[in-house]
């Protein structure tokens, strides 16, 4: 873990010191409240335990507990021991979990997942419970990750209340009129355009499955375990302050065959950024993904699909392909199981590009309908690299 904590070091000295607009996670409109998730209650409790939240895919469930500790509490070893007596007193509540996660925040400033960083994530599947307590202890344990904790500001700024519904140019008449052309030959003819890929080649039954805003931990383990389950490949359009606290989610992608794709650093709007500040958010997001997966990111997704001719330049330079989406079921807006099936049907089609969230609950659950229908029409199902193959 020690290259991990040495490359957030740089990464918050570049991307951190310079703050950007913006809001670090999104946070859509929503046409609906997301329900409640369900809680477990520890025994013996432990008082510094926030919550524990559960959640089931339908096949198999997994927890995320989340830790608040005041200032005198904040030393690595209280962090450390707490993650793992809740870790293991969740399994003592509900021994079926697929995997448990904990956060560990500093109880001052916490503001949920996508507010300042935890203090330490920890990661324990099912099989690894046995050993997690020895390996961390004898510092081998590879699914924990500890804040250096670097004085440096984030960027947090209200969250934008904009919807993915399609992609926005910004730009002057005569740029957007280029982008519109260049648009209509990608979904006219497929593949990359100028550096952008709005559609993949509509001649075989083939589409790209894209997760956007991890990792999350509670909803990416049973993200993947889906997606095992039906052989399916994705890419992962990743956050890279998501990716720095949840290294080892990355590597699992990676390691099960997924592709890793670039979503900015702190999921900002980029086209109102400075020229420097875009190249941070993207290079800084290479470089990370590149560390922890071992594997060349050539694909991007700009947040909330805003983009201009600065921003298509700068992902071009720095050898990335700017990939936008046909199918958005709307999952992260809450709309309701059967309202994102029922979108995803009617708008399935040869070369497409589906657009989930990979923490929305909405899109976990449809999650095995939508893949069956796609089978049944006779769709293959891959990642954007293979798109066209």
């Amino acid at each position: 873990m020690h290259r991990f904590l040495a490359l957030l070091v740089l990464l918050m000295g570049t991307s951190l010191a310079q703050p950007a607009p913006g809001q670090i996670q999104p946070v859509a409109p929503g046409t609906r409240t997301a329900p409640r998730l369900q809680t477990l209650a520890l025994t013996p409790p432990l008082p510094e335990v926030k919550t524990v939240e559960v959640l089931s895919n339908g096949f198999v469930r997994a927890a995320h507990a989340i830790i608040l500790l005041s200032g005198a509490q904040t030393t690595d070893g209280r962090a450390t021991q707490l993650a793992l007596l809740a870790a293991e007193r969740t399994y003592r509540a509900a021994p079926d979990l697929l995997e448990v996660d904990v956060s560990v925040y500093r109880a001052k400033g916490y503001a949920g997942f996508g507010g300042p960083l935890p203090l330490l994530t920890l990661s324990v599947p099912r099989e690894r419970l046995a050993t997690v307590r020895t390996s961390v202890q004898t510092d081998q344990y590879d699914r924990i990750w500890i804040n250096p904790q670097i004085d440096t500001p984030e960027v947090i700024a209200p969250p934008a209340k904009l919807l993915e519904k399609v992609p926005v140019f910004v730009g002057s008449r005569a740029e957007q009129l280029k982008q519109q052309l260049q648009q209509s030959l990608s979904h006219a003819r497929g593949g990359v355009r100028g550096g952008l890929l709005f559609q993949g080649p509509s001649s075989r039954r083939q589409v790209a499955l894209t997760f956007d805003d991890g990792p999350h931990p509670l909803y990416f383990p049973l993200v993947l375990d889906l997606l095992r389950r039906a052989d399916v490949k994705a890419t992962f359009f990743l956050i890279g302050r998501n990716a720095v606290a949840y290294p080892y989610f990355v590597q699992d992608l990676v390691r099960g065959g997924f592709e890793i794709a670039n979503h900015t650093f702190h999921h900002v709007r980029l086209p109102s950024l400075s020229t420097l500040q875009i190249k941070t958010e993207l290079s800084s997001t290479n470089t990370l993904l590149t560390q922890l997966g071992g594997q060349n990111v050539l694909y991007f997704r700009p947040p909330g699909g805003r983009y201009s001719t600065r921003v298509l330049n700068i992902a071009r330079q720095l050898g990335l392909t700017t990939v936008f989406w046909t199918d958005d079921p709307g999952d992260f807006q809450n709309p309701g199981v059967e309202t994102v099936e029922a979108r995803f049907g009617k708008r399935l089609r040869p070369g497409g590009i589906i657009l989930l969230h990979d923490n929305a609950l909405d899109g976990l659950l449809a999650l095995p309908d939508l893949l069956k229908v796609a089978r049944q029409r006779g769709y293959t199902v891959t990642t954007v690299g293979a798109l066209g193959r």
